[in-house]
């Protein structure tokens, strides 16, 4: 059986490619006692409030139709951000060398946090470099890798 995530994903990837956009993510979670599904979207150009108002209408109505969910849940559509997470092998491939933040569950070299290049991606372990200093982390290690914004 198919994750509440996959099957939103199947319905609503058409509808951001009819509206321009792609899905990027699909999270289905809960919050301060209230289930959330949510879907994030981007663009060349970036995502506007107009792009979430029309997907979320279309895919709203897919929801309605196909019931994948049990139960109530509050349903928001928006951006994946400047700082979004990367997840897949296809998200780490399109933005290699770029500056990201990847955090680990337990401490190297008594940090957490590293921030770098993305330098490598090869079946889930992530290459950082840190200033010349190439870093390599297991996918067992990497709690979150993330796109990081350089002010």
């Amino acid at each position: 059986m198919k994750k509440v995530t996959e099957l939103v994903a199947e319905l609503a990837a058409p509808v951001a490619d009819a509206n321009g956009c792609k899905l990027w993510d699909v999270e289905y979670v809960r919050e301060a006692g209230q289930w959330y599904l949510r879907l994030y979207i981007d663009k060349d150009g970036g995502v506007d409030i107009l792009d979430c108002e029309a997907i979320s209408r279309s895919v709203s109505d897919l929801l309605d139709e196909a019931d994948p969910i049990e139960g109530s849940y509050i349903f928001e559509v928006s951006s994946a951000g400047a700082e979004r997470p990367l997840k897949r092998p296809g998200d780490f491939a399109q933005f290699m060398g770029s500056p990201v933040l990847l955090k680990t569950y337990q401490p190297r070299d008594g940090r957490k946090e590293f921030a770098g290049v993305l330098a490598g991606y090869e079946n889930g372990a992530v290459t950082v470099d840190m200033n010349g200093s190439p870093l390599r982390f297991e996918k067992n290690e990497i709690a979150l890798v993330r796109l990081r914004v350089e002010w």
